[in-house]
């Protein structure tokens, strides 16, 4: 075994009273301990690396042991027991003085404490214990990290120990007859991976210690002789070396940097003291919360506009940087300083028009003072970008959004400051128009947009209201007698005209998306009809495809609450179609890089199309077109050709079923209504669709389920003629207004297009009411030409669709997904109007 699990002369009694007495002398003073004329150090330093330090550690451990013979059991008397030097401390306390321990040697203490577990670990051969107390001191190392101090010897002979001690172990394990359980042997393979990785993330330091461990010793402890506190007189006071602490005057402020050097922060000193926060950004070990303090009091000891705004770019920039993982959310208080400090940025420049913040300018001194005078021209430009801390903040606060519980009420709270987010990007653009800036001011208005575009009107009213008592003031309002769609429409038509490429489509899907949103279904439709955009967007980033599915998703909405069969559920990736959930398909497997993609462009749940009333809307209009369509078709072969594929295998499951209970779930109301649509039962049909209650989410429910009870009507009127025709010479069409409860006038109406389309083969007497139906025998060779008619028609698709696959394999499928939807939907939307 290593000898930093092996001591000479100590025993685990003697260790564990010595423990046992500092221990109960901390309980009795907490924020001291004695010392002697050696401050103790853990038995895992003192180790055989040269004579003195053996003779001393022998000497040490016979003084240890002569005074553990004479000591009175702790756990006995339940007191604090005190050493030989410290009562002679206590006799010579006024003489000598009292050192508080530092917290630099607590954490040491705590280190050797938690290595004599893992050296008790090693003893009995538990790797679970070891593993857990091997944690436990890498947050301790890590803590070392935090506050800039060195690699202590200890860890580096930790390490090098357990190397050892794992290669025995694993070679006696494969040797072994019996082998150890599996909760041991995985915590001995875990431990082999953990000392692995930390041995080669402090390859340099242990390499140092190999070479020459004296020197790396005395190098450390060089290191914590110029952080410790200085010896007084008297008592210590402790001053702690990472903190920060003001001096008499207000002028100073005195913060202790890396080594435990002051650093001076003076109003004069601004500029140098910035340059130094800004050199240690983004390096390694760099204490990011101490640097926001500092940049913090910098703010307020700033008197110019300049320095103010030179502060405000770098305290923004510290508070963005300093969750740095891409996987996790800014802490909401963060955000919230930092969006209060953007505000106070555009605020600034705003107020001041010679201040420019751009992102190219021309080289300057970071060191001096500048203002118009000592400018050619009389506009001091800063280096920096506002834009990309409103874009910054926006994606912030959706990442928040998604890492959320959507159904708490904390979730609630964070969506509470969308209206500040709402007034600081209205801030910014009343500030870009002020100063003419068209790139950003479009970049801030797709912004604006986005947040808008898909709220109803109350809520786009209540951050108007907010932005109104800010007394932000940019060009594009909500005034108080105009609506939303004013508002939309005028904030699109600015990004039509001025905006790139990449703004015109979202402004586009954005004004197309509010106007399915108000039920204007024809203007929705014919916007994007004329636009084009199925075409082209398989080529756009992946967003814009989500925004164009959203878009597609909620215009067929629309289509069914105006009366319109829309087939917008063709696919069972709707949920990653629309960003709203990840699909896993069967043997897929996706990468952690994958899966993090994945839930980075997850829309907020409060922005989310509620997929099971996408699925009713489209499971109603299959069965409103396909039950009338199968009813129509004479041959097995043609009934196999189906509208609706998902609705045609779910009523095929349905048909199989030999009992059917109660409808429970959305399908089975719908499966059943189907069934009884079938049999001419239209009245059952209704009442089965209507009560599902899915429908109280849509807007206008009550119209909703109106529309849907006058469709089924005249659908199984429909129905009803498709199946019994041929068993009918005459129909009275009094009978069928009286059957389907329609007026005389909608029954002529259905009958007359089902005659024109020649759906029905029959001629109407409208002198006496009735339907003359005609028999048509259809001869041998005319049902030959029908079928290869259709086979030829099979064969044509079938081609097309290899073609496509062929020339436009680099598409994404749900690109592909969205243009076949948008035309199959406008060709629909044609045949409805």
């Amino acid at each position: 075994m290593s000898r930093f699990f092996r001591q000479a002369d100590d025993s685990d009694s003697d260790s564990d009273e010595s423990e046992e007495s500092m221990s109960s002398g901390d309980e009795a003073q907490p924020t001291k301990t004695t010392t002697g004329p050696k401050p103790a150090m853990s038995r895992f330093l003192r180790t055989a690396g040269s004579d003195s330090d053996s003779s001393d550690s022998d000497s040490d451990s016979d003084e240890d042991s002569d005074s553990d013979s004479d000591r009175p059991s702790g756990k006995k008397s339940g007191l604090p027991l005190k050493s030989d030097s410290e009562d002679s401390d206590d006799e010579d306390e006024d003489k000598q003085g009292v050192r508080i321990m530092s917290a630099q040697e607590k954490r040491l203490v705590e280190m050797e404490s938690t290595g004599k577990a893992m050296e008790n670990g090693l003893k009995i051969n538990d790797w679970v214990a070891i593993s857990n107390e091997f944690d436990k001191l890498a947050r301790m190392i890590q803590r070392q990290h935090n506050v800039s101090e060195p690699i202590p010897p200890f860890y580096i002979k930790t390490l090098l120990s357990l190397e050892a001690s794992l290669t025995s172990a694993i070679a006696k394990e494969k040797e072994a007859k019996k082998k150890m359980n599996a909760t041991n042997a995985k915590a001995l393979n875990s431990m082999k991976q953990k000392v692995r990785k930390a041995t080669k993330e402090y390859e340099q330091d242990i390499s140092k210690y190999q070479a020459d461990p004296e020197a790396f010793e005395r190098d450390y402890a060089s290191t914590v002789t110029q952080t410790a506190p200085a010896p007084t007189g008297g008592r210590s006071t402790g001053v702690v070396t990472t903190a920060t602490t003001e001096e008499d005057g207000e002028d100073g402020f005195k913060s202790v940097g890396k080594g435990g050097k002051p650093m001076l922060l003076t109003a004069e000193g601004i500029f140098k003291s910035l340059q130094g926060v800004q050199e240690a950004r983004g390096k390694k070990n760099t204490d990011r919360g101490e640097q926001i303090r500092i940049l913090e009091k910098l703010l307020e000891l700033s008197a110019t506009s300049y320095s103010r705004i030179r502060v405000l770019l770098a305290l923004i920039s510290s508070r963005f940087d300093y969750n740095s993982s891409a996987s996790s959310h800014m802490p909401t208080e963060l955000w919230i300083s930092a969006q209060t400090e953007v505000d106070q940025l555009v605020a600034i420049v705003a107020s001041n028009p010679a201040y420019t913040v751009q992102e190219i300018t021309e080289d300057y001194d970071d060191l001096v003072e500048r203002s118009p005078a000592t400018e050619k021209d009389g506009i001091v430009r800063i280096r920096g970008s506002v834009i990309s801390f409103i874009d910054r903040l926006d994606d912030e606060f959706t990442r928040s959004l998604q890492n959320i519980d959507p159904h708490g009420t904390e979730y609630v709270e964070r969506l509470k400051d969308e209206k500040t987010l709402y007034c600081t990007i209205c801030r910014a653009q009343a500030f870009y128009e002020q100063t003419k800036q068209d790139e950003p001011l479009s970049r801030v208005i797709m912004r604006r947009l986005e947040h808008i575009y898909s709220k109803p009107d109350a809520v786009v009213q209540a951050l108007e209201s907010a932005v109104e008592l800010a007394d932000i003031k940019p060009s594009i309002t909500l005034t108080s007698k105009g609506s939303t769609s004013g508002l939309i429409h005028s904030l699109c038509v600015y990004l039509y005209k001025a905006g790139n490429s990449l703004h015109r489509t979202r402004a586009m899907l954005c004004h197309i998306y509010h106007y399915a949103l108000l039920n204007d279904f024809h203007t929705a439709r014919d916007m994007l009809l004329m636009s084009h955009l199925q075409e082209s967007i398989h080529s756009a980033d992946v967003a814009t495809q989500i925004l164009y599915n959203r878009t597609v998703v909620q215009l067929g909405l629309c289509a069914f609450r105006s009366g319109y069969a829309q087939d917008i559920f063709t696919t069972q990736r709707v949920k990653e179609l629309l960003a709203q959930g990840v699909h896993q398909q069967r043997y897929q497997v996706l990468t952690p890089e994958q899966e993090k993609a994945e839930k980075q462009r997850q829309l907020p749940f409060h922005m989310h199309i509620n997929t099971e009333l996408l699925e009713a809307a489209f499971l109603v209009s299959s069965m409103l077109v396909e039950i009338p369509l199968l009813a129509s078709i004479d041959s097995e072969e043609s009934k196999r050709k189906a509208i609706s594929k998902p609705f045609r295998r779910l009523l095929d499951f349905a048909d199989r079923q030999v009992f059917t209970g109660p409808p429970e779930s959305t399908r089975d109301h719908i499966m059943q209504a189907s069934k009884a649509l079938q049999d001419g039962e239209w009245e059952k049909c209704r009442d089965l669709i209507q009560s599902i209650k899915i429908w109280s989410l849509m807007p206008e429910a009550s119209s909703v389920k109106e529309m849907l009870a006058k469709r089924i009507q005249e659908q199984g009127l429909r129905t009803y003629l498709f199946t019994y025709a041929p068993h009918y010479s005459t129909l009275s069409l009094s009978l069928l207004a009286q059957t389907f409860s329609l007026p005389l006038r909608s029954v002529t109406s259905i009958v007359s297009k089902m005659i024109w389309g020649e759906e029905l083969s029959a001629s109407l007497d409208q002198a006496t009411g009735v339907i003359v139906f005609h028999r048509t025998e259809v001869t041998r060779q005319q049902q030959l030409a029908l079928t290869i008619a259709e086979k030829v028609n099979a064969m044509a698709d079938q081609n097309e669709k290899t073609l496509d696959a062929k020339m436009g394999g680099a598409r994404g499928r749900g690109a592909r997904f969205a243009q076949g939807l948008g035309n199959q939907m406008g060709h629909t939307s044609q045949r409805a109007g």
